[in-house]
């Protein structure tokens, strides 16, 4: 597992200086000064390799906004969706230069689907989010709001992270939490259809089944050594098989788990299941 994680961070280091498709197999072997049979060992290809990236990064960001959405007061939520979105960009700025460079020019089928559900989970979240913030007011306009939305987080993250721009996050959350408002507000003329919206939402829209939980549960906890996370996923299994707890207990359970690296995505899943 851990050199794993050391070929997963130095090969990080590469793509973000070259690309993906410029480094090759035998230059991350070499930067890590490992053989590739070493390399191949952890990963069966470079393209694999990028996929558990594209995976370790995306899931502690979908879980982090998603947490946020559902658990910030409202008045305060556009600022802590913004706050959460570029702390996560400037905890992996690596990732998320050549995630928005790659983006354009994908390298495999693969590579595409997986960013497109991350793209659909994000849609979803930020749609929480304008509907608990603006209400039915915006009902004919919120589609529209969604991808307004992405397009500030994209531009904006794109002109910090290639120019090298000194950032004032107070200032940047407080002017894009205005345009946010400005649009909700005036905008009149949409484009996303409740047609499209249906079209664009609803694919990879299942949850994970109570079966696949139980699974991911356990593999976790063969994971983890003892610890209060460990004990906190014994009894979320538990409440999986045999529902016992308040909701007020499992959301505490889940309070435990969210912050633990290896948890992030077990407890994403976990709210979404049990609707917390």
């Amino acid at each position: 597992m851990v050199k794993k994680l050391l070929i997963m961070e130095k090969a990080l280091e590469l793509f973000a200086k070259q690309g993906f498709e410029a480094t090759s197999v035998q230059q991350i072997t070499d930067y890590c000064g490992i053989s590739k049979g070493a390399f191949y060992l952890s990963f069966k290809s470079k393209e694999e390799l990028i996929l558990e990236l594209i995976d370790h990064f995306m899931k502690q960001f979908i879980s982090d906004i998603d947490y946020s959405v559902k658990n910030t007061n409202k008045d305060d939520l556009l600022s802590a969706f913004f706050y959460a979105t570029y702390q996560s960009f400037q905890e992996h700025s690596n990732f998320a230069k050549i995630l928005i460079q790659e983006q354009a020019h994908s390298l495999s089928e693969e590579f595409l689907l997986r960013m497109r559900d991350y793209d659909h989970k994000l849609d979803k979240a930020i749609l929480t989010m304008i509907e608990r913030v603006y209400g039915p007011k915006i009902e004919t306009i919120k589609y529209d709001l969604i991808y307004s939305i992405k397009g500030f987080v994209n531009n904006y993250s794109g002109l910090i992270l290639f120019n090298n721009l000194p950032v004032d996050v107070d200032l940047l959350v407080r002017s894009l939490v205005e345009k946010t408002n400005i649009l909700a507000q005036h905008m009149t003329i949409p484009f996303v259809s409740p047609e499209i919206s249906t079209l664009l939402l609803r694919s990879k829209d299942e949850k994970v089944s109570k079966e696949q939980l139980i699974e991911l549960l356990e593999q976790k906890l063969n994971e983890l050594d003892e610890s209060i996370e460990k004990e906190s996923l014994s009894l979320l299994k538990q409440q999986l098989l045999e529902p016992s707890f308040s909701p007020a207990i499992v959301k505490g359970l889940l309070e435990n788990i969210r912050n633990h690296p290896h948890c992030k995505w077990i407890s994403y899943l976990l709210r979404d299941f049990f609707e917390i």
